[in-house]
């Protein structure tokens, strides 16, 4: 959507399709809900926490953009930093609203201007390489296409310094609903984990990733279940 663009200047149907996309409301949760609910833990978890889905950016690229920003670090000091760089870009809606920047106005940043909205050194460089690959065509993201071909951008994702299987599928679910990413490496997944289950000790990536791959195609949905486990304090 352009910054410019009014309600007025979309048809019905598009905004409808966005809106639907956005809250979710096309990822099969019904399909999931009864081939995980008789199971012995997760089960329970799911019937408490009937029709969860999982919220979609408006773009991949804002989906892709907000993995990386957020790799390793707390929710807190993410949108922090998300808030600092969409103000350093400065890009307004006659509204006045902040708008979230696509990967045209990256490109126009430095890494200086990246490293004061608070980036470190690796994630600066990792959002100006996939902005510049996104405008020269390199990386193509498929945004309008209702079934997007997961697994050949998947391998895009992956090729790309600064990228890894968290961001990817992390990125892939915020920004197509796509539901199978196994965010085995996702410290809240682990803690939820650890708390759904009762172990004694914490859960490692592996057992985790072990753990979720019984539920494919899942995987991505089931850790959206185990953040909110850990958001709403067990």
């Amino acid at each position: 959507m352009n910054i410019n663009d009014t309600p007025e200047s979309f048809e019905v149907d598009e905004l409808s399709e966005l809106a639907v996309r956005m809250l979710g409301l096309n990822q099969p949760i019904d399909v999931f809900e009864e081939s995980v609910g008789q199971h012995p833990q997760l089960g329970l978890l799911i019937n408490k926490q009937s029709g969860l889905r999982v919220p979609v950016a408006p773009t991949v690229f804002e989906a892709l953009s907000w993995a990386i920003t957020g790799q390793q670090i707390s929710v807190a000091a993410a949108i922090s930093i998300r808030r600092k760089f969409i103000q350093l870009i400065g890009l307004q809606h006659s509204s006045g609203l902040y708008c979230y920047p696509d990967a045209r106005h990256v490109t126009a940043l430095s890494l200086v201007g990246l490293r004061q909205a608070g980036f470190s050194q690796s994630k600066a460089q990792t959002l100006l390489m996939v902005s510049q690959m996104m405008v020269s065509g390199e990386l193509e993201l498929h945004d309008a296409q209702k079934e997007p071909p997961i697994e050949q951008i998947r391998q895009q994702l992956m090729k790309i310094r600064g990228i890894g299987p968290w961001t990817v599928n992390y990125a892939l679910l915020r920004g197509y609903g796509w539901l199978d990413g196994s965010l085995h490496g996702d410290a809240a997944v682990r803690r939820g984990l650890h708390l759904l289950l009762n172990s004694v000790e914490p859960m490692d990536e592996n057992q985790t990733r072990q753990w979720l791959e019984k539920f494919t195609p899942w995987r991505a949905l089931v850790a959206a279940h185990l953040w909110e486990l850990i958001s709403s304090g067990g």
